[in-house]
């Protein structure tokens, strides 16, 4: 019989810290982006900074709850919470309302709740739940092709709300089928083919393609020539022909003009600095002018007079940058990382096999999140529009990721035990 916990038994401490100091981070740099001498005052749920820290403290008593939950909870229950969430992310195609293009908020009063947020931590429970039953092997095709159904169906339902930032977040997914033994090749393909498309865009297609079969020979000249390797190249030759071929139409026939034009200036094929590349231009120019110390709290210019659109949300890093200036900025990376290796170390500790490929999700999803943001910020990357973790403004985001956090140390707290 299982001894009875307290509520905070066996918690990590560490991680509750590294949490509410990415919380508080975000609160004072939301205050920082939206702040004007009219409104001031801490409490204004007027203002984005006002209704953050209402959704912070919904946040912490939702976290609050989760470690009053029995942890068996969450994997018994894994497969409805991940129904459950899926018929949400279907629902709100038919009648949620459209914000920024994406039909996926649900009208809820003066708020909007977004369930494909909530889906990436019911999707995480449902995998963890299928990878860890018993005698399941992601080297089997019909186990992998399962999990890959678990994973993109999700996926594609929020594509269809016209939401591809948040529906590419679910292929880091990939990461936790690496760890429970899908072979390594799988995910070098997945960084294999985006530079691929990159390539395909900017260079001869013909090239690109003789190049590809030079690279064919070499492997079958180095590889011993057996059939079923002959067979693989061959076969991976034909699919990365075809991949390349195919890079002009999904640009031009799934993408969105604005999502076309943004990977244009990134690649340098368009110059648009008042239209498509003017985010990323003010950013640079935000988080550049921060220098080494940064200009001070509430000194930002480009903060200031709003240079830089949708700086609370997508692009809060700008803030950082630009008022805290390079040692600030790496703190708050530095404090990322923390949180990435915390749970990957607890995630290895852990009995139960369940535990540890949820933790593996969780890290997947937020170290994903945390990067694409970043780099698009930096210019690094397009601009899919995801929200900086824990920081950027929004009650759907902070919810989500808290439970999806929550649910990890409440898992932690039981490591020794299986779950």
């Amino acid at each position: 019989m299982r001894e009875h916990r307290g509520i905070f038994h066996k918690i990590d401490w560490v991680l509750v810290g590294i949490y509410l100091a990415l919380v508080i981070t975000g609160w004072v740099n939301i205050y920082a982006a939206v702040y004007d001498e009219n409104h001031y005052q801490i409490i204004d749920l007027t203002q984005k900074y006002g209704k953050q820290m209402g959704f912070i403290i919904a946040a912490l008593l939702l976290g609050l709850g989760t470690l009053i939950i029995d942890p068996k909870f969450f994997s018994q229950f894994a497969y409805f919470i991940y129904g459950f969430f899926l018929f949400f992310i279907i629902l709100v195609i038919f009648s949620g309302r459209e914000i920024s293009g994406s039909k996926g908020w649900f009208a809820i009063g003066g708020f909007g709740i977004q369930p494909a947020e909530f889906a990436k931590m019911a999707t995480c429970l449902a995998l963890a739940k299928f990878l860890s039953t018993f005698e399941v092997d992601v080297r089997k095709p019909e186990n992998l092709v399962i999990a890959l159904l678990i994973t993109l169906i999700p996926a594609l339902i929020v594509f269809l709300q016209h939401d591809t930032g948040s529906a590419i977040v679910f292929v880091a997914l990939i990461i936790v089928l690496y760890r429970a033994g899908l072979p390594g090749y799988v995910p070098l393909a997945l960084i294999i083919l985006p530079v691929l498309a990159i390539l395909a865009l900017l260079v001869n297609k013909l090239i690109l393609t003789a190049g590809l079969l030079l690279v064919a020979m070499g492997a079958l000249f180095f590889i011993k020539k057996r059939l079923k390797i002959i067979l693989t190249v061959i076969v991976l030759f034909l699919a990365g022909t075809a991949f390349i071929f195919s890079i002009d139409y999904g640009v031009n026939q799934i993408l969105e003009k604005h999502q076309r034009d943004r990977i244009q200036v990134l690649l340098g094929q368009q110059i648009d600095p008042k239209g498509a590349g003017y985010n990323v231009n003010q950013s640079l120019i935000a988080i550049g002018s921060g220098r080494f110390f940064g200009k001070g709290f509430l000194q930002g210019t480009q903060t200031k007079y709003n240079f830089v659109p949708e700086q609370s949300t997508d692009f809060i890093f700008c803030t950082i940058g630009e008022e805290r200036g390079f040692v600030g900025s790496t703190i708050v990376v530095v404090l990322y990382l923390a949180l990435f290796i915390r749970i990957i170390q607890n995630a290895e500790k852990m009995r139960s096999p369940f535990a540890r490929y949820y933790g593996y999700g969780v890290a997947s999803i937020l170290f994903f999140h945390f990067a694409i943001n970043i780099g698009m910020t930096l210019g690094l990357l397009p601009v899919i529009g995801i929200p900086l973790p824990f920081i950027s403004y929004g009650g759907s985001s902070l919810w989500a990721f808290t439970l999806l956090l929550f649910i990890f140390i409440r898992q932690d707290s039981y490591r020794h035990e299986l779950i």
